[in-house]
């Protein structure tokens, strides 16, 4: 097992989902709630269930694709919302 790469997994994904919409959603639903518990494990299960459509697509783009192409093309789409984030006032 990979611990690094589990690490940096976990990292990654903690800091790009903080303060996003569904965390909001989360705050929300838990406020108006009697059972933040099920807010919980519904959120919890939510966030699991896209996580695993996400490393399913990208298993498949890494057999159909080379490496250096699926990383290019995730710096560009990055750097292009980097961009709009800073331009857009």
């Amino acid at each position: 097992m990979d611990w690094n790469l589990i690490g940096l997994s976990f990292i990654a994904v903690f800091i790009s989902e903080l303060g996003d919409k569904s965390q909001l959603a989360a705050i929300a639903l838990s406020g108006s709630s009697k059972s933040p518990q099920a807010v919980f494990f519904g959120t919890a299960g939510a966030l699991l269930l896209a996580s695993l459509l996400g490393v399913l697509v990208g298993e498949g783009f890494a057999h159909l694709l080379p490496t250096y192409l699926v990383k290019g093309v995730a710096a560009f789409g990055f750097a292009l919302m980097a961009l709009k984030l800073l331009w857009k006032h």
